[in-house]
């Protein structure tokens, strides 16, 4: 834009025609190029920029979409999460936090109104709370010493003497039941005493429990209310069904006749975030020997801080980071040991790497966008950018179909001649075809690398479809609003979709995972794909 708000503040007809006749011309210059520039704008929608599809008005609906993608020949392509960086952090500036219900965390103390301070805890000579709920008991489970410490000798179980005890609500796994659904579980679980007969040292069990961790705030222990299946259900309720944590509730409570409190439903999704940290350095390092990953990242919230979700993916890996938009996260993941190809768009932290691809899809909404532009120029440059990527497309395709072949001596020409036009174009008046030429001669390798080995992918879709999901979450949610919230969230993301990708159903292995970190041990390995 020539003339700002500030700049259209002070015209008007006196001052116009007070000016020389040379002036006046200039200035009518500088009013076209800004009203073309803003009935671009107005134009614009998820066919002709990135902009994701949520952005175009109600009335450019499915069906509009689907003519166009009929008259292109070309199917509908997947919803871009991509949001430009300025849109999201003026949201972000725009948004109050006290405004953000947040599903995705329980309420924190901070954000209540605060009154008189006291000692936590309950004053002494105080009735105390506690669990008012009587449920039947299925089954009583005796944790019971079976050697002694000291001697070795196999103890006897008739002496067994219990000292305490807890209940368990969980999931009954039994699939071989008549009428399979939904049953919950109430088991007491007895820990007690075995004096050994030989030495007469007593021996005691006691609930299994991990030790502290740093950036974790909750804890792992066997001493608890929730049950692991149970816990892997919640975390089902909040990351594949998108309920907050009050619907969470009332489905146990109607369906299930469980009464949980919010923030017991929100500390187990945290410890099951907690549970598969060790998870991620596993995947890290499968993707390090990955061929081809796709990458990508869109905008996040943490408690009205702009933060950004990345995604990198590979057939059987879905790996997902939520933090700052730099170059430290690929840099922390790849650390200089990845050797395969890296499809992404066109944000300049992934130049780094040397074998890098280019989503060809994000050029083709560009080329459409200015196909529709009132500037000449912009239009001509948008429908050669439009033909070439089309017609280079359909070679490809051919080429698949027999043995690898490379295309550079049959289309050499042709990209010779589209340097040049974008050479020309670089510096070009128009905004858009500027950006458009730049971005093409910046990436020019990781553009047509495709052309030498058509085999290679030409979009980046799977990366932008794994996103989808997790878009629309934040969109439910807006966001997270602990950074112990955010990161479990990540964490549960990558697992659940990494099994997705192994054919692998993943609620009963994040059940193994939490059950065998509350007794302290380490995490089983996410299995190979099935």
């Amino acid at each position: 834009m020539y003339l700002s708000d500030f700049d259209l503040q002070q015209l008007d007809e006196q001052k116009r025609m007070a000016l020389p006749a040379e002036r006046k011309d200039g200035l009518l210059v500088k009013l076209l190029w800004d009203l073309k520039e803003a009935r671009e704008r107005l134009k614009a929608n998820s066919q002709t920029s990135s902009r994701p599809p949520r952005s175009d008005p109600p009335w450019h609906g499915a069906v509009s979409r689907e003519a166009d993608s009929e008259a292109s020949g070309k199917a509908d392509n997947p919803e871009d999460p991509d949001a430009d960086e300025d849109r999201a952090a003026s949201a972000v500036r725009n948004a109050e936090p006290q405004g953000l219900a947040t599903p995705a965390e329980a309420d924190t103390p901070g954000g209540a109104a605060a009154g008189p301070t006291k000692k936590a805890g309950r004053p002494p000579g105080a009735a105390g709370h506690s669990r008012q709920v009587t449920l039947p008991i299925n089954d009583t489970v005796i944790h019971a010493p079976e050697s002694c410490v000291r001697c070795g000798e196999a103890l006897d179980p008739a002496g067994f003497v219990a000292h305490g005890g807890r209940y368990v609500l969980d999931l009954d796994t039994d699939r071989n039941a008549e009428l399979p659904g939904l049953r919950i579980r109430h088991d007491k679980h007895l820990y007690g005493e075995i004096a050994c007969g030989q030495c007469g040292h007593v021996n005691r069990s006691e609930p299994g429990r991990c030790r502290a961790e740093p950036g974790w705030s909750v804890g792992l222990s066997e001493w608890h209310l929730v049950g692991p299946m149970l816990v892997s259900l919640l975390v089902c309720f909040s990351h594949r069904m998108h309920l907050s944590r009050r619907r969470t509730q009332e489905f146990l409570r109607d369906w299930l006749g469980v009464a949980l409190s919010t923030s017991t439903i929100n500390q187990c999704i945290h410890e099951a975030g907690r549970a598969v940290e060790s998870i991620e350095e596993q995947l890290v390092e499968e993707l390090q020997q990955e061929v081809l990953t796709h990458a990508d990242e869109t905008p996040w919230k943490e408690w009205g801080q702009l933060l950004w979700l990345w995604v990198l993916v590979t057939p059987t890996i879905c790996l997902y980071f939520i933090g700052h938009r730099s170059k430290e996260i690929l840099e922390n993941v790849f650390s200089d040991r990845f050797v395969g190809w890296l499809m992404s768009d066109g944000y300049k932290v992934y130049r780094r790497f040397q074998k890098r691809l280019r989503c060809w899809a994000h050029g083709l909404r560009k080329a459409e966008g200015l196909k529709a532009s009132l500037s000449t120029e912009a239009r001509a440059f948008g429908q050669a950018t439009h033909d070439l990527l089309n017609e280079l497309m359909i070679a490809i395709d051919e080429a698949r179909e027999g043995p690898p072949v490379d295309l550079t001596p049959r289309f050499h020409e042709r990209l010779e001649s589209f340097r040049e036009l974008c050479e020309k174009h670089q510096d070009s008046v128009h905004e858009k075809t500027r950006a458009l030429a730049r971005e093409f001669l910046n990436d020019w390798e990781a553009f047509w690398i495709v052309v030498v080995h058509p085999y290679l992918p030409l979009t980046n879709h799977e990366a932008e479809r794994a996103l989808r999901h997790w878009v629309i979450a934040r969109l439910l949610s807006q966001g997270t609003r602990t950074e112990q919230g955010t990161r479990a969230f990540a964490l549960l993301a990558s697992v659940i979709d990494t099994c997705r990708r192994r054919h692998i159903l993943p609620w009963p292995y994040l059940a193994k995972v939490i059950a065998e970190r509350r007794k302290g041990n380490s995490a089983p390995p996410l299995p190979a794909a099935a």
